[in-house]
């Protein structure tokens, strides 16, 4: 990006409104040496900001706030959006505050709106985490590869601790930014089946078996096998209990059974022989 613009809104803010310093400032002219460039070596989180809200100009200040608690591991960018509109068309902006985190020459994530002091520092270290000596270039000068989404970083941490109901808020979020984020998709199911697997007592198989048209048993039941790395008996569990069922009870068994499917490569031949065998089941 290049170009001059008018600074004359960042140098003389509406009266009341506080000014940014100016030491952060960055325009088309200097994005890609202050941005760009400077993010090969650590992240630069660029805030996108108007001198006409008040919000956003407090969060501005809470990011140069943090930035001097930061030991050089980010720097900061603070962007006029109004003044700057090819740098916000090009983040794709939506609504000011916007924040983007940017490392390697590429975005690594994002939030809009002010957001509570707390969240903004776990944010940061999340950025500062899933970058960390990933950003130095290489004997040969070229650049980095694209440093680790730290969302997922945040997510997988929750995960790893046992947090599933944080893990899983944590995969919901990013859906909501990105509804056909794959990976998060896919997290998800896993992350949802791994909490509910895990609630359930090893005697599930057993009580199943003792009452063979009770759907919750039945479906608690496959959970368990499938924990137990046993899918195609569950697999054949729930197709067995299709075939005995209908209406509501049905479409229960079979919304799980296909959530059961999804947690593996498509691909994979049991997965394609219990499909086949739910085909033959329905019709």
């Amino acid at each position: 990006m290049s170009g001059a613009v008018d600074l004359s809104a960042l140098k003389q803010p509406p009266a009341g409104a506080p000014a940014a310093t100016g030491d952060h400032t960055v325009t088309e002219a200097d994005f890609e040496t202050k941005v760009l460039r400077r993010s090969m070596q650590v992240p630069v989180v660029v805030v996108l900001y108007s001198q006409r809200s008040p919000g956003s100009i407090e969060l501005v200040q809470l990011l140069e706030r943090l930035l001097g608690e930061a030991n050089d591991t980010w720097d900061l960018a603070a962007v006029e959006a109004e003044n700057n509109m090819r740098i916000a068309q090009a983040f794709g902006v939506q609504g000011i505050p916007t924040v983007v985190a940017v490392a390697g020459g590429q975005p690594l994530a994002d939030f809009q709106g002010g957001q509570p002091e707390e969240q903004v520092r776990q944010w940061l270290a999340a950025v500062v985490q899933a970058v960390e000596g990933k950003l130095e270039a290489d004997p040969d000068g070229e650049a980095p590869e694209p440093a680790a989404d730290p969302r997922f970083a945040t997510a997988e941490a929750l995960l790893e601790q046992g947090d599933f109901p944080g893990a899983e808020s944590a995969y919901e979020s990013i859906l909501s930014q990105e509804p056909a984020n794959a990976e998060a998709k896919a997290a998800l199911r896993q992350v949802k089946f791994l909490g509910r697997a895990q609630q359930l007592p090893e005697t599930a198989i057993a009580t199943a078996d003792a009452d063979p048209g009770n759907v919750a048993a039945a479906l608690d039941a496959a959970d368990v096998e499938m924990f137990q790395q046993q899918p195609e008996a569950a697999f054949d569990r729930l197709i067995g209990l299709i075939k005995r069922t209908s209406g509501d009870e049905r479409t229960t068994v079979r919304t799980r059974l296909v959530e059961l499917f999804e947690l593996f490569d498509q691909s994979e031949p049991f997965v394609v022989a219990a499909r086949r065998k739910l085909a033959t089941a329905l019709y």
